[in-house]
Order: C-alpha cells, then sequence, then structure tokens
C-alpha cells in the first residue's frame, strides 16, 4: 500500500477472528520494529511475542483489552540503556519504544494485519505476570490478528479528525 493509504487505514481492531497471523508477516511486523529509530540508536526496546495460552491468560486476568487476539506483543524498554536527556527530568525510553511499536502498527496494517494500542493495565503488574527482569518496563501491548466483523471494524468515531488549524500553530 502507498503510506497515506496506510496510516488511513490503520484503526484500532477490538474484536480479533480466529485466524493466526502468517509467520512471515509476524516477522515482517517485528523486523519493522527493529528498523524504528531510537535515540543515540541505544535500541533499548524489548518485544515479548506472547502466543501460548498460559501467557495469553496471564495478560486477561490483568487486561480485558486482549480483545481475542491469538497473538499480543509486549512492547517493553530496558531501563538501565536510555538516554537521559539535558535537564535530566525525562530520558528515551517511552518513547523509542512508542516509535517502535508505532513501526510495528503501521506495518500490520500495510500487511493486512490489524492491532490496536493497549495500556489499559498496571504496568508493574503486567511486568511481574510475565516474569520480566526488574529494569525492563512495559510500555503497551499490541494485540495482533484479524478482525472479527462487524465487532471488530473501525469505530464509529475513527475518521473524525480536527482540523490542522485547532492542532497546529506556527510561531
Amino acid at each position: 500500500m502507498e503510506f497515506t493509504e496506510v496510516i488511513k487505514a490503520r484503526y484500532a481492531c477490538r474484536k480479533f477472528g480466529s485466524k493466526e497471523v502468517e509467520p512471515e508477516k509476524l516477522e515482517a511486523i517485528l523486523q519493522a520494529g527493529r528498523l524504528a529509530p531510537t535515540a543515540k540508536n541505544l535500541q533499548e526496546q524489548r518485544i515479548y511475542v506472547i502466543k501460548s495460552p498460559e501467557y495469553l491468560n496471564k495478560i486477561d486476568a490483568l487486561t480485558p483489552c486482549r480483545y481475542s487476539a491469538s497473538v499480543c506483543l509486549v512492547v517493553a524498554y530496558d531501563s538501565r540503556n536510555v538516554y537521559t536527556y539535558p535537564g535530566r527530568s525525562r530520558d528515551s525510553g517511552v518513547e523509542d519504544a512508542s516509535i517502535v511499536a508505532t513501526h510495528m502498527m503501521l506495518a500490520a496494517a500495510n500487511l493486512g494485519v490489524q492491532s490496536c494500542w493497549v495500556n489499559f493495565f498496571n504496568p508493574d503488574d503486567m511486568a511481574a505476570a510475565l516474569g520480566l527482569p526488574e529494569h525492563e518496563k512495559v510500555v503497551m501491548l499490541m494485540p495482533l490478528g484479524y478482525a472479527e466483523l462487524p465487532k471488530g471494524a473501525p469505530a464509529k468515531l475513527h475518521t473524525e479528525r480536527r482540523p490542522l488549524s485547532e492542532t497546529i500553530t506556527y510561531l
């Protein structure tokens, strides 16, 4: 797909069917995340591919927002390997993991795979349930799959956007 069409077509799928994401598509989605830029190229992202019933059940115990997807990516970052910005009030961890996640979401849309950005959970509880190292911080979950229609279709408000004049200021 042409890039503009990819970003127009992508939506938050909230009901997945039973069709599995093909291994080659999953690999392409993960590769898109690997290619995402990170501060100082630190590549502090950590992506967990959750497919086993045991770990999917652990996710389900902490959030209702897996939406029946058969695969869920957990996007985290290594807090020991971040760039701390001038002023020392923030670092690159969350933003770099978010850039990686966005690359993967757009790659999924380009391949006809739906996704959803999920952060309706306690990240510390999620990390503990999955047995992640203490220095890895969970940013989001990304259920992946194919929509079960009509429930998995774009939400009514999906195409409503404010005009640029309401969100952009030229200085």
